[in-house]
């Protein structure tokens, strides 16, 4: 069973109007949708346009430009790889082809059985413990093959 409730216009409507009083509450309103759904549905895109008063591409702009919105339902597990600066010096990108090699997946891709959605993530702010990883919300610093060895399994139960 999903942990996010499956897209319905109502809904978000009701999360416009829990923050459309914001100043600025595009991205608000994005995280809030991706929350209760698990992703910004293409759907989504007009709807908030006409109630934004904002033009489809503004809205397809910000939702594309930041990697932090799917535009895909996720698998039951999330793993983000840090790929940032400090992660890059300490082997991340060695650690990112072994995940991808384990999973059989590209970062930004699910896994076929729907377990494991395997992200890029530009800086968890763990760059004293490069490299970095996160699997559901929980950080996890100092990532080597056989900790994300560990993570890998964990994602696959």
């Amino acid at each position: 069973m999903s942990r996010f409730e499956p897209w319905s216009e109502e809904r978000t409507l009701e999360i416009v109007l829990q923050h459309q009083a914001l100043e600025g509450p595009l991205m608000p309103i994005l995280h809030a949708v991706q929350h209760s759904f698990g992703y910004v549905p293409e759907e989504v895109i007009p709807l908030l346009a006409r109630e934004l008063n904002l033009s489809r591409a503004e809205v397809h702009g910000v939702v594309t430009f930041y990697h932090e919105f799917r535009r895909d339902l996720p698998g039951k597990h999330v793993l983000k790889l840090c790929r940032a600066e400090a992660c890059q010096s300490m082997g991340c990108d060695r650690l990112v082809e072994r995940a991808e090699d384990r999973l059989g997946v590209q970062c930004g891709s699910t896994t076929a059985d729907g377990r494991v959605t395997l992200e890029a993530v530009y800086c968890l702010g763990l760059c004293a413990t490069a490299p970095s990883a996160m699997i559901d919300g929980r950080v996890v610093g100092r990532l080597d093959n056989n900790r994300l060895d560990q993570l890998l399994k964990e994602a696959q139960l």
